[in-house]
């Protein structure tokens, strides 16, 4: 099991931007645009654990489109880091202050018959975390 960790999106320039780790509580001061994959998405999780509810302007299962309305100036959000990883917005990422993270499991009947890509994909994975 792997995690990845959840990273506050926002506008460049924005005041929470200068902050090492933007306070949990800061993100719900503001439009939130939320990424919701699943019955419950791991971001709502992080807020109900706090006790904070965000004010949600937008919700969207695509991770871009609210890189792009973060960009645009619509609203702040969370995404977890992976999806972050070389993307052509410009936005700024940052830690929040409380834990955030979304597990990742990686199901497979055999390493020695998996594919090629598979087993890359599990090399670079076992490299990112050591």
């Amino acid at each position: 099991m792997e995690r990845d960790k959840l990273l506050a999106v926002l506008p460049e320039n924005h005041p929470l931007a200068d902050y090492d780790k933007v306070p949990l509580s800061a993100l719900c001061d503001e439009p939130f645009m939320l990424l919701e994959k699943g019955s419950k998405a791991e971001i709502s999780k992080v807020f109900e654990r706090n006790g904070l509810t965000p004010k949600v302007h937008f919700t969207t299962r695509d991770d871009y489109a609210v890189m792009s309305m973060v960009e645009g100036g619509l609203g702040i959000s969370m995404l977890p880091e992976l999806i972050l990883k070389r993307i052509p917005y410009r936005i700024v990422t940052k830690e929040v202050n409380v834990p955030a993270y979304r597990d990742i499991g990686i199901a497979l009947k055999s390493r020695k018959t998996a594919s090629l890509a598979i087993k890359r994909f599990l090399e670079y994975v076992n490299h990112r975390h050591k």
